[in-house]
């Protein structure tokens, strides 16, 4: 079980318009290449100083308390967050990370410590796709995002509750990355109705418009980038982990930092192919490590049979393998969809695929002076016209830079320094 859960979390990993900001004239980026970018991310002399240590805890929340875990997830009790705090009164800034990712991923730490440095508390959420919210804080399948923000902000309000008698709080703030800013945007227009926190500023980094569309282009990577075909997925996914594995050895064990990606990196040969495909790679296991999640929580019937009975010592093997090899668009229209036109009778597969894009919200998000939006021209989720659209619906609230790829630049000091503007207030 620990193995099959150790390959799985490896993976938690055009012109301006004339009202939107661009990127500061002083900006640069070491890599121009949008796939290069997107996984070597920033080497140290070009990131952010941020401090050595930051005051922090971690703390446990049984948001379903009665719920049985099933026997495979024996090991989960609870869902886990990380509080950052200062010893003053300041603002409190809500976190959420991307796909498949946890509160205390190593890009969720710097997240906290620039946060931090920059003011504030922090609490730091895992992502509606990680198993451990999916097992513990989940109501249903992950991935519808009016599901999934009812979630998250249910996870909120327990999780201030949790700490309000240990810090002292101004206000409340709300920022996200990749996956997590496209919930985000939806837990802040949930918030306008329940006003529990009534946030101040909302900042979105890098997400999707139509995450449809962002995570099929992602799977789409895999298979067409393998090299010799999917037909030799199975061999190609083994040789990758043999040369992560001696990678490990070499600078030791751990998750997949900047630096250890640029030293696993520099065992494969340097070509855009073998870029697309660790990408695609990283979203694909991701997803597997979701969907297998989420059909055991739900009883099985897609990737477990219904009657099987799984135990802490059941051999996962043959479910993870048909885990990899399942897509997000198979999970799409296979069991999700299904299972939202049985709650909904009268619920279309086009009315879904709109539900799940910024576009359902653009009305609130035009006009919500209080969220902004850091993104990359270069980044590697976005469809064609996408940068275009969100310069539409942002105008001034949105710092666009050239390049970085998907999330590379996320600690590059300038993008550093607009999250820290934006989220206190400060006008640029």
């Amino acid at each position: 079980m620990k193995r099959f859960i150790v390959l799985f979390f490896l993976a938690a990993c055009f012109p301006l318009a004339p009202n939107a900001a661009a990127a500061p004239q002083s900006y640069f980026y070491p890599f121009v290449n949008p796939y290069e970018a997107t996984v070597m991310e920033l080497p140290r002399n070009f990131e952010v100083r941020l401090p050595e240590k930051v005051p922090s805890r971690e703390f446990t929340l049984k948001v379903f308390p009665a719920r049985e875990i099933p026997p495979a997830f024996w090991y989960e009790d609870g869902l886990v967050c990380t509080l950052a705090y200062q010893n003053h009164r300041a603002p409190l800034v809500f976190i959420i990370a991307g796909t498949g990712a946890s509160h205390n991923t190593p890009r969720m730490v710097k997240l906290r410590s620039a946060l931090y440095q920059g003011g504030f508390h922090v609490i730091s959420l895992t992502s509606p796709t990680h198993m451990d919210f999916v097992v513990n804080a989940s109501s249903g399948l992950p991935g519808d995002p009016l599901d999934d923000a009812r979630d998250l902000y249910r996870v909120m309000e327990m999780a201030y509750d949790a700490v309000r008698d240990t810090i002292d709080v101004s206000g409340f703030d709300l920022a996200g990355y990749s996956l997590g800013a496209f919930n985000a945007a939806f837990v802040a227009r949930l918030d306008e109705e329940e006003k529990r926190f009534n946030f101040s500023k909302v900042l979105l980094i890098n997400p999707p418009v139509s995450l449809y569309e962002s995570v099929a282009a992602l799977d789409q990577l895999l298979v067409e980038n393998v090299p010799q075909g999917m037909e030799q997925f199975d061999a190609w996914f083994r040789s990758v982990f043999a040369e992560f594995s001696h990678v490990s050895r070499e600078v030791g064990p751990g998750s997949l930092s900047g630096d250890f990606i640029y030293s696993a990196y520099k065992r494969f040969p340097p070509n855009e192919e073998n870029l697309a495909a660790l990408i695609g790679l990283s979203f694909r296991m991701s997803a597997a490590n979701m969907i297998f999640t989420a059909d055991v929580m739900n009883g099985g019937g897609y990737i477990v049979p219904r009657n099987a009975r799984l135990t802490a010592t059941s051999s996962l093997t043959r479910y993870a393998t048909v885990s990899l090899h399942t897509r997000f668009t198979d999970y799409f229209d296979e069991w999700f969809f299904p299972n939202r036109r049985h709650r909904e009778p009268s619920l279309t597969r086009q009315a879904l695929l709109a539900r799940m894009s910024l576009r359902s919200q653009e009305a609130y998000l035009r006009n919500a002076d209080k969220v902004g939006l850091i993104h990359n021209e270069d980044d590697i989720i976005l469809a064609p016209g996408d940068i275009d659209y969100l310069q539409g619906v942002f105008g001034g609230r949105a710092r666009l830079f050239p390049t970085g790829g998907h999330m590379g630049n996320m600690f590059h000091p300038d993008v550093v320094s607009f999250m820290i503007d934006f989220l206190a207030g400060k006008e640029r």
